[in-house]
């Protein structure tokens, strides 16, 4: 046991912990009032969408694609002037919340469109005969019928997020990552290294079972294939 792993104790990695999940939820919680209209919107106005308007789509996928083309750690630099007029500082938690969303919303928004675009063409023809307007239909239609597979981008989404919070650490954030890159590693501390790894998996597996259980409660072919099962065995 080293002496940065006594140093740290319960408390530290329990603080670290805390950070770790407090800025991935608030960054994708953020991120997604962003990039969830935004995917809709991605959606909508495509070729074939409910209200096409291609020189909309054209330029929303351009801003989106430029922001997902840049790796996580340049775009973190580039915007450090931009978190020192937004939040006020370009260094701590706050800094990296900021950068987290801006990071995280074009992400979201590709996973929101893929997601309603899954949604069967057959009902929304459906809803547009009974005279359902282009509102109607998105908060009805697609966002009900997607909610499985929306759910299941979400914890793709935070998965993602809770990774880039890894380089907190850079920018004098804290977290998990923070304490194994910018305090274990230059110690050699292999403990804390391999401690702040297992925390972090098991923070994933908890995200990625509480995700695969909603999605599982909201699919309608889960619930009917086990309604099905009911009444066969008490049938049979």
């Amino acid at each position: 046991m080293t002496k940065l792993f006594v140093q740290l104790g319960f408390e530290g990695f329990a603080l670290g912990a805390f950070e770790t999940v407090y800025m991935t939820i608030l960054s994708t919680a953020a991120a997604y009032l962003i990039g969830l209209p935004l995917g809709i919107i991605l959606c909508v106005t495509d070729r074939g969408g409910i209200k096409p308007c291609v020189p909309l789509n054209r330029v929303l996928s351009l801003i989106v694609n430029i922001f997902r083309s840049i790796p996580f750690i340049i775009l973190m630099v580039a915007l450090i002037p931009a978190a020192r007029v937004i939040v006020g500082t370009s260094i701590g938690n706050a800094a990296m919340i900021f950068m987290l969303i801006v990071a995280a919303a074009p992400y979201v928004a590709r996973m929101v469109e893929s997601s309603v675009k899954e949604v069967d063409k057959g009902v929304i023809e459906a809803a547009r005969s009974m005279g359902a307007g282009t509102f109607s239909i998105i908060w009805k239609v697609l966002l009900p019928e997607a909610k499985p597979s929306l759910i299941v981008g979400a914890v793709i989404s935070t998965v993602t997020v809770l990774g880039y919070s890894a380089m907190a650490g850079t920018i004098a954030g804290g977290g998990l990552g923070s304490i194994a890159v910018t305090e274990a590693r230059p110690s050699n501390a292999q403990d804390v290294i391999w401690l702040c790894v297992a925390l972090i998996v098991i923070i994933v597996q908890v995200i990625q079972e509480l995700g695969m259980f909603l999605a599982k409660q909201t699919d309608k072919r889960v619930r009917k294939n086990k309604k099905i099962k009911e009444v066969k065995e008490k049938v049979s």
